[in-house]
């Protein structure tokens, strides 16, 4: 099941009931997915004028355990200097899990200029990415 709000200033917020609908596992090591706490639903949120997006993944007592965000950031380009494009300059994208022994298992992948696939890795912390 989809619920959809439309936020004018906050671009747009969707929420998904079904844990299987977002790739939360996606990048989770397998020697790490028996102790992630496993999302029953999301609250994905997308900016409409940007390359961004947020989602949060909550267990059955609301509490997050799941955190992602990526944004990429594009500048003007020309090949020929008459037409111009939007070529990617620097992007980001953050996954989190919160395991369950209360720490958080993050992927950070960092890319910069146009052709940069970025370089991921991995990091804990005591409490959830911003």
């Amino acid at each position: 099941m989809l619920y959809t709000t439309i936020h004018k200033k906050e671009g747009d917020r969707r929420r998904v009931s079904d844990s299987g609908e977002q790739p939360w596992w996606q990048a989770l090591p397998v020697e790490w997915r028996d102790m992630a706490v496993v999302p029953l639903y999301f609250d994905l949120f997308r900016e409409c004028e940007l390359d961004a997006e947020r989602v949060f993944g909550y267990d059955p007592d609301g509490v997050a355990c799941y955190y992602a965000h990526s944004y990429l950031v594009r500048e003007p380009r020309s090949d020929d200097g008459e037409e111009f494009y939007a070529a990617p300059a620097y992007g980001e994208s953050v996954v989190a899990w919160l395991l369950r022994d209360q720490r958080w298992l993050i992927h950070r992948t960092v890319r910069v200029g146009e052709d940069c696939a970025g370089r991921g890795f991995y990091s804990f912390s005591e409490s959830m990415p911003r």
